[in-house]
């Protein structure tokens, strides 16, 4: 496998994990409505990266999973019913940080995997990675501002209060 194609599969990888993650993170915060939802079309966008990861990867000769996790597996329907009992304690508020943080810092790097593509695209003079990244690296900068813009707003909240 060349480095290119090493890259596409780490990339891949991360936004994998990454929506899966977001998803998990909307499951044990389902009381929190705007969270739930936000964090279900954030984990949207990385399941739209996947597929074109895996439309480019297999074009390169990569056999790459086109699905993002699954949502509906028993552990997320625990993580659910667990986050629906427990609703707006807070020890939740704690728990929301840290799964807060975790997204913040997957998502970052995912982010510096998307400006290596991007920084190959460009030697290469590869329009198809360079279309890529344009269109996918702005959303996962949006995922990583929603982490960050949410810990700002709740961290004082739960913290102190």
């Amino acid at each position: 496998m060349n480095r290119i194609n090493a890259l596409l599969h780490d990339l891949h990888d991360s936004e994998a994990g990454l929506a899966g993650l977001l998803l998990h993170v909307a499951d044990r915060h389902r009381a929190d409505h705007e969270v739930f939802h936000v964090a279900r079309d954030l984990a949207g966008w990385s399941a739209d990266h996947l597929r074109e990861l895996t439309r480019i990867g297999h074009e390169r000769g990569l056999d790459l999973d086109p699905e993002p996790p699954d949502p509906d597996t028993l552990l997320a329907k625990v993580r659910q019913r667990t986050g629906d009992l427990l609703g707006r304690r807070s020890e939740v508020g704690l728990v929301l940080l840290v799964d807060l943080r975790e997204v913040h810092v997957r998502a970052a790097g995912v982010s510096v995997d998307w400006v290596m593509l991007g920084q190959v695209a460009q030697s290469l003079r590869d329009q198809e990675l360079l279309d890529l990244t344009s269109r996918c690296h702005p959303e996962t900068l949006r995922q990583l501002r929603w982490a960050n813009a949410t810990i700002k707003v709740s961290a004082s909240q739960i913290l102190i209060g």
